[in-house]
């Protein structure tokens, strides 16, 4: 039976990817040797890791415009300290809108002063905060552009007076806007990118020696950026199969094009959350995610029954998360849109039913 993986993270590939990494795993590109045992010195293995980092900035439209693409590690849990030693001189903004931004949060505190401008909290994160202020004096303010747990996502960027950065672990290259806007950007790859393991770092190369502190090496994005994400062994796995992603999306058309399947997914799923008798969505509506959709039964006696007809749907990972409860589906950019219906099926068989 198919499986359709609603997964929020680790989360579905493309089969081409998958297909291309198992192979390189017992053999990387008729080199003898298997990816996963590969120097990461080779010249194989740094041409990779040149040709991602390209990549990244092509699809992102930041190529010749000043920016580095880094592949490191630590997920963007790392990159929730990482950020604040580089460039947390004084005080940074937040605009809270879940889990993650609250753990960010949590991470620059140790390093300096922290103001969250805007939070939806009192309503369990269930939309975007709007019409806040932004204060001229942050060194930087710090948004979080998807939240897979709560299934928000921010739709219009603001513009800053101050250094913009952002956690697009979940949303990343999966819908075109102007990432120039932002002087640093990161994301895990295991949602739209790659398998857990490597985390993606595009950032302005003037945001270098913002600080005067001593910054450890690990920590230091100047050092990551000198050494072209070699300062120590990379996870070549993870990396190389980012590179197949990459390729991927720019083969489907690029962002653009990859946007345009994303809003297509989720809206045929939110109309029927909207339609269906027995569902009801969780996020507000103008603040929805096109990557995950949140929304529960209104009566939770169906539950049992729902959950078989998914299972014999052979649909997989669409429990939602403890904080909210009911059902989450992830639309990452490799879901088919057959698995979207074969989960609209399954809502209307349940109605049907009861």
């Amino acid at each position: 039976m198919k499986i359709h993986n609603f997964c929020a993270g680790p989360s579905i590939l493309p089969t081409k990817v998958m297909d291309q990494a198992s192979k390189a795993v017992k053999e990387l590109d008729k080199s003898g040797l298997s990816l996963i045992e590969i120097s990461h010195r080779s010249k194989v293995f740094v041409e990779i890791m040149e040709e991602a980092c390209k990549l990244a900035l092509e699809l992102t439209k930041l190529k010749d415009k000043g920016y580095k693409a880094l592949f490191l590690q630590g997920g963007a849990s790392q990159q929730f300290i990482m950020s604040a030693y580089n460039l947390l001189k004084n005080k940074a903004g937040f605009i809270n809108t879940g889990t993650w931004s609250t753990k960010a949060m949590k991470e620059a505190k140790l390093l300096g002063e922290v103001i969250e401008i805007a939070s939806s909290k009192e309503a369990n994160f269930n939309y975007i905060p709007k019409g806040y202020n932004i204060p001229s004096d942050l060194d930087y303010l710090h948004l979080t552009t998807n939240n897979t747990i709560f299934g928000t996502q921010l739709k219009d960027i603001p513009s800053t007076q101050v250094p913009l950065v952002a956690d697009m672990s979940s949303d990343i290259f999966s819908r075109n806007f102007d990432y120039s806007k932002f002087d640093l950007f990161y994301a895990g790859a295991q949602k739209n990118m790659g398998p857990a393991g490597t985390t993606l770092v595009i950032l302005k190369e003037n945001i270098f020696g913002k600080v005067s502190r001593v910054i450890p090496s690990i920590l230091d994005y100047s050092i990551h950026a000198k050494s072209g994400s070699m300062f120590n062994t990379p996870p070549v796995f993870a990396v190389y199969t980012s590179l197949l992603t990459l390729r991927w999306i720019k083969s489907q058309g690029g962002i653009d094009s990859i946007g345009v399947k994303n809003a297509t997914k989720s809206k045929y799923l939110y109309d029927e959350i909207d339609r269906n008798s027995k569902f009801i969505g969780f996020a507000a509506e103008k603040d929805r995610s096109e990557m995950n959709a949140t929304f529960n039964l209104v009566d939770p006696a169906l539950t049992e029954s729902f959950d078989l007809l998914c299972e014999s749907a052979g649909i997989s990972g669409l429990k939602g998360h403890r904080s909210v409860g009911g059902y989450r589906a992830s639309m990452y950019n490799a879901l088919p849109i057959e698995s979207v219906k074969v989960l609209i099926s399954c809502m209307q068989n349940l109605e049907k039913k009861y």
